[in-house]
């Protein structure tokens, strides 16, 4: 899949899949003599706030790495093949990740995840403006080529919910404000967003491609996931954390019918499409619908001794 001239493959890591810098987690480690390898696929970095963010999981001193070997703002169930996680975004913020030079150091291209959390829209403007101010005068330190994921929908940080007129508005004052870094730009959604909508927000010449692969937002399309069979409770384990976003199986079928439904209304800029891929055959069925490249995330958790050939696929079948 190519934006702007620059190869960014065909399989994708979900934002967050590897942290913030390729590291991982620790259960990583025990899963790769089994299959655990993202060997031939882009990065994309976990998804990063201006500020430093406290969020629900606890970090180290570096502001990155989890203290917790098995965080208590994720469920993760490897039978039922899902999970749900109310990680809301903890990190130590975009001045400092910089800091690091982890990225400017990555060879290959890569994606930057960027989400503005504050809680009006002028508010959230000011730190896209923010983050393309500490951006732009580092790009000369980079490398590699990268893009900057814009991640619109993440269910954990307790944005209000817009009209449809106000959210496609502010996403296109977003956009003028990100087309500054003169890098690709992927805005990111999950399928709560309807196809209708990206299509207005697409049309901004700033948007290089279309990311379909964030988590659904606990209780939402209640007529085609059954939560309380998912989980055994009306209530979401993880309500105090603010209920929490899913992930798994119930996620394949639906980013597909996007996707086509998508491509039916004349969406034709690239389209990266995940959400429950947990075995070879899912890419396919992603491909079928329209996808230009796939998204891998957490199948890593759920069975991780598929990565390497889920991966394989998706590279061989595009």
């Amino acid at each position: 899949m190519k934006l702007r001239g620059i190869e960014f493959g065909s399989v994708w890591g979900q934002s967050g899949v590897q942290n913030f810098f390729g590291e991982g987690y620790p259960f990583h480690k025990f899963w790769k003599p089994f299959g655990l390898d993202f060997s031939g696929m882009t990065f994309v970095a976990k998804t990063t706030t201006v500020h430093p963010r406290i969020g629900n999981m606890p970090l180290g001193k570096d502001g990155a790495t989890p203290i917790e070997w098995l965080p208590k703002c994720v469920v993760v169930k490897p039978i039922q093949g899902v999970a749900l996680n109310a990680v809301g975004l903890s990190g130590p913020g975009l001045e400092k990740l910089l800091d690091t030079g982890h990225w400017q150091k990555r060879r290959l291209p890569f994606m930057i995840s960027y989400m503005s959390v504050a809680d009006t829209a002028d508010e959230r403007l000011k730190e896209t403006k923010a983050f393309v101010d500490l951006l732009k005068p580092r790009l000369s330190e980079f490398r590699s080529p990268f893009a900057v994921q814009r991640n619109r929908s993440c269910p954990n940080v307790g944005l209000k919910q817009v009209s449809e007129e106000n959210f496609v508005k502010e996403a296109w004052e977003d956009l003028d404000i990100l087309a500054d870094l003169n890098v690709p730009i992927v805005d990111k959604y999950s399928v709560t967003t309807s196809p209708e909508t990206v299509l207005l927000i697409a049309r901004h010449p700033a948007v290089d491609g279309i990311c379909v692969s964030n988590t659904i937002p606990w209780g939402k399309l209640p007529d085609k996931i059954d939560w309380d069979g998912l989980f055994g409770t009306k209530e979401s384990p993880l309500q105090k954390f603010g209920g929490g976003g899913l992930s798994g199986w119930p996620l394949l079928s639906l980013t597909a019918d996007w996707v086509k439904k998508a491509r039916a209304i004349g969406l034709d800029k690239p389209i990266a499409a995940g959400g429950g891929i947990l075995k070879p055959a899912d890419v396919d069925v992603l491909y079928e619908a329209g996808a230009n490249a796939v998204c891998v995330g957490s199948v890593a958790m759920l069975r991780p001794w598929r990565v390497a050939r889920i991966i394989e696929r998706g590279r061989s079948s595009c």
